[in-house]
């Protein structure tokens, strides 16, 4: 079967074609054409996505970017097509919303084969309410006149088949197999922090979530504090392991030529200082929920907390910004950690997967290597390419095979910002 997938939830323009086969128990993967075009560089200016302008991208990308796929895919054939007016009539009006995409879908289409595929899948949500609808009234336009079957996809549902997927020996080749149920799921974005199980094949219960910011939202804050360039998380991410790597290097000088026991003593005394500068102490940040017996999260706390110490301490230098930023890092690991291991001993998982935009982030796929080897080393541990990380149409295409696979094709379908994953435990 192969799929094309659109995914147009925040600010990515991507749509990829995969051929797809087996089932459930065991399923291979051929990404044929990826296209993806990041809006980054446009948003930059506003410290986060702007709807309306998302929304004006993807009209704009939609059109060159499934060429882009098609063509990738040795399944983009010119050749003159004449398009019925009544068609022409019903995709006007599905497209009315997305000025200035009518008439590109038409001069594209017009002018090239159906191209063999099986079925359309589009993301429905959540996401931005906006960007959501480009791509799914783009979705509708095209299985219109190319008489395909539609498949709305939840976002999160993608994020959890991304980070399932294991290479074959070939770049474009993947598989999803061999899965030990309970499957746990820590999903963390921009939007979104939420731990999911999976007792059943794409059967979740939602086991918690945050009370507040996502973690993804609470990393782009803290960089505007600091002054940083969007998107924030990557530039924390990158502070932080700058002052991690000169923790390391200050230790290893200061404790050359030490035996193994005076080393250990030394550390005992000296670590919490060991060139951070005087300054360092005020710099701790608390770990928000760390102990409530909960598996629910909380980030708006961490992000005051940030707050209030620079209004308490301004005029950080180079270095104690490297410092903070690694303060605020560790905290979310390790708030990240404990309450996935706590569900991990409350569900009995046998599978742990992270997926979302955050689960790129170093120091937290680092910290959760090390801690399932030393506190779970029975759990099979899944951890998506970093490429599958961010936004993209391939783990919708994932998505929309297996609803394929179990005939849950739409008739219609409406944008959903806030669409849910799971019901509450």
């Amino acid at each position: 079967m192969k799929i094309l997938a659109i995914e147009t939830s925040c600010d990515e323009t991507a749509i990829a074609i995969l051929e797809c086969n087996g089932d459930e128990k065991a399923a291979q993967f051929r990404v044929l054409g990826n296209a993806l075009l990041s809006q980054i560089e446009i948003h930059k200016g506003y410290g986060g996505v702007f709807p309306a302008l998302a929304k004006r991208e993807h009209a704009k990308n939609l059109v060159p970017i499934l060429e882009a796929a098609l063509e990738e895919a040795e399944l983009l054939h010119e050749d003159t097509q004449a398009i019925p007016e009544e068609t022409r009539a019903k995709i006007r009006d599905i497209l009315a919303r997305e000025p200035g995409l009518t008439e590109a879908f038409f001069e594209f289409t017009s002018e090239c084969e159906p191209p063999a595929i099986d079925a359309i899948a589009v993301t429905a949500g959540p996401g931005l309410e906006p960007a959501l609808w480009v791509g799914i009234n783009f979705a509708k336009a095209l299985a219109l006149l190319w008489e395909k079957p539609l498949v709305a996809v939840n976002h999160m549902e993608g994020h959890i088949l991304a980070a399932l997927l294991e290479k074959g020996e070939r770049g474009e080749e993947f598989s999803i197999s061999n899965l030990q149920f309970p499957i746990l799921a820590l999903l963390i974005s921009g939007g979104h922090t939420e731990l999911v199980l999976m007792k059943e094949w794409l059967r979740y219960e939602l086991i918690g979530q945050t009370r507040d910011d996502a973690v993804g939202e609470a990393f782009d804050k803290v960089a505007r504090m600091l002054a940083l360039p969007y998107p924030g998380g990557p530039e924390i991410s990158k502070l932080a392991e700058e002052s991690r790597a000169a923790r390391v290097g200050t230790i290893s000088e200061q404790t050359a030529g030490f035996g193994p026991g005076s080393r250990s003593e030394y550390l005992a005394t000296r670590l919490p200082d060991l060139g951070l500068g005087a300054r360092y102490s005020d710099l701790r940040l608390p770990r928000p929920m760390m102990h409530d017996g909960t598996c629910d999260f909380s980030f708006a706390g961490l992000k005051t907390a940030v707050l209030y110490l620079l209004k308490d301490r301004p005029g950080l230098n180079d270095e104690e910004k490297k410092q903070l930023a690694r303060e605020f890092e560790d905290a979310v690991a390790d708030v990240l950690w404990k309450k996935t291991a706590q569900a991990l001993d409350e569900t009995s998982a046998q599978t742990l997967v992270i997926g979302g935009g955050v689960s790129a982030n170093m120091h937290i796929r680092r910290t959760f290597t090390e801690k399932i080897l030393s506190e779970f080393p029975t759990v099979s541990f899944r951890l998506p390419a970093t490429s599958l990380t961010t936004d993209n149409a391939i783990m919708i295409a994932l998505a929309g095979y297996y609803r394929a696979l179990r005939k849950e094709f739409a008739t219609d379908i409406v944008a959903s910002g806030n669409l849910s994953l799971a019901p509450v435990r």
